[in-house]
């Protein structure tokens, strides 16, 4: 989601990529994720790893701003209609069976979007919504999950964090 809606991240201006199917594929790969419904495979002697289309990484960006909102802690009518339209329902498919929340059939996007707005409306409606948060540092939109004990975490990492105290301690300083 970062990678593919924000405009400012670390306090630097932050160009969506260009070729959101190459940044996808190679974020894919890094991440060792395993997509369902799978992807179409690479060529041979392409680089090994799932392949998305073009198309699939431009409707994967749109879903990215969609629920981008239910982080910064926005209205959840975006997520429901997200839920509705990517038909997000509970199922058991595969073998061994495996449970998701898209149609067997969905295509990679909407079997993304429909399991990541179930998840984030799983944290909301279990009354950890205050967790999903937005970066507090100037300059930066990332979000991230709080995990800390006390959700007390401000910052998406200690960069935004260090730049964050640096700017305090120079303004106290002029005080």
């Amino acid at each position: 989601m970062n990678e593919l809606h924000v405009t400012q991240a670390r306090g630097r201006p932050v160009t969506p990529p260009a070729d959101r199917r190459a940044a996808l594929n190679q974020a894919i790969t890094a991440h060792g994720w395993t997509p369902t419904p799978a992807p179409t495979p690479a060529p041979a002697g392409a680089a090994g790893g799932p392949v998305l289309s073009g198309d699939d990484a431009d409707r994967l960006a749109e879903v990215a701003a969609e629920l981008h909102p239910a982080f910064t802690g926005g209205d959840v009518t975006a997520l429901n209609r997200a839920l509705v339209r990517h038909a997000a329902v509970p199922n058991l498919h595969g073998d061994p069976p495996v449970l998701a929340f898209h149609a067997p059939g969905a295509d990679l996007p909407d079997a993304w979007a429909a399991d990541a707005g179930t998840a984030l409306a799983m944290v909301i409606g279990v009354g950890q919504g205050r967790r999903l948060r937005s970066c507090e540092a100037e300059g930066c939109e990332l979000v991230f999950f709080d995990v800390t004990r006390n959700a007390s975490r401000r910052f998406c990492g200690l960069s935004c964090q260090n730049r964050a105290k640096a700017s305090a301690y120079r303004a106290r300083r002029r005080t």
